[in-house]
């Protein structure tokens, strides 16, 4: 490897570690308990090409996650998401994963699987993370009520029991 390789590998290796960590980490921001605000509506594809919509899920509890597949915390927030989807979907609640991957459904599909997830996973980008507020870090997760409502954001992992505080109080 020549001199101007090394620097530019290094240049690229330095960008990438500091992009992970300010994009992609356990750090937590305080959560925010907003006043209620309406949940912006998308229609986004699921890992099948079916356009779903959070319309969709009217009337439901709703922890909407924000993530990607390359980023630690939110693999570690998924098996939680997973048990929690299986504990509380009869009762009215569903978790919906928004991939935030740029290769879409050919990286997110073969994780989703090794993942077992079995609530809905749609591929998003730049435009639904506009309606949201800009998506600055991830995990982002909001938690929206049975109206619709978003009530709480958190950005950064979160413990499974943070949510099933926040599930239990809405259902």
């Amino acid at each position: 490897m020549n001199h101007i390789s090394k620097k530019l590998f290094f240049s690229l290796f330095i960008f990438f570690l500091v992009f992970s960590m300010l994009y992609c980490s356990k750090k937590k921001e305080p959560e925010s308990a907003l006043e209620p605000i309406a949940a912006p509506d998308f229609t986004l594809p699921d890992l099948n090409g079916k356009m779903v919509s959070l319309k969709d899920f009217k009337g439901k509890v709703i922890i909407l996650d924000f993530w990607a597949t390359w980023c630690p915390p939110c693999r570690e927030e998924i098996p939680q998401f997973v048990d929690l989807y299986s504990q509380y979907k009869e009762k009215g609640v569903e978790i919906i994963g928004i991939a935030l991957d740029q290769e879409g459904e050919k990286v997110v599909k073969p994780f989703s699987e090794t993942y077992n997830i079995k609530y809905p996973v749609l591929i998003g980008g730049e435009e639904v993370s506009a309606v949201y507020g800009g998506i600055r870090g991830i995990p982002t997760t909001f938690v929206i009520d049975r109206k619709g409502n978003i009530v709480k954001k958190y950005v950064g992992f979160r413990d499974r029991e943070v949510f099933e505080e926040d599930i239990k109080a809405l259902i």
